[in-house]
């Protein structure tokens, strides 16, 4: 009679093993009604990227190539490399940076943000706006 459960000297199965956690966070919200997409950003070498902005929902991304420089309000901006994981709660808080941190290769990442229904998944900022809530910003390297 054949068990299908690996003894202890038999290799687990392979998608006992394929998994690999990267990322697990609680996010404040999720909109009523979101609606999920996966996007991919593809910034060639020393791109800035988007111009300040926000999403209506959480965005939960990571690097495939390059390095990307990320920075949330109220955050100081970091680098996050290819293997790497990034996340943002949407709403109210500003997105300031998601540009290529290199000038010799591209960056490519992943997004999968939940949008609030009716909504643009990305909100451009306005200089107005940066300026009321410069108190926000985390402190910039000089």
């Amino acid at each position: 009679m054949s068990d299908s459960h690996p003894t202890a000297t038999e290799p687990k199965p392979t998608w006992q093993t394929a998994l690999t956690m990267l990322q697990e966070v609680e996010p404040p919200f999720i909109p009523q009604g979101a609606h999920a997409m996966t996007v991919m950003v593809e910034y060639p070498a020393g791109d800035p990227g988007a111009p300040p902005h926000r999403h209506s929902g959480p965005a939960f991304g990571y690097v495939l190539d390059g390095e990307m420089l990320f920075e949330l309000e109220g955050e100081p901006e970091r680098v996050v490399r290819a293997g790497e994981t990034f996340w943002e709660a949407g709403g109210d808080v500003i997105h300031y940076q998601d540009g290529n941190n290199r000038d010799d290769v591209p960056v490519r990442f992943l997004v999968t943000m939940l949008c609030e229904p009716g909504k643009p998944m990305l909100t451009l900022v306005d200089e107005e706006e940066l300026a009321r809530r410069q108190d926000r910003r985390a402190p910039r390297p000089s």
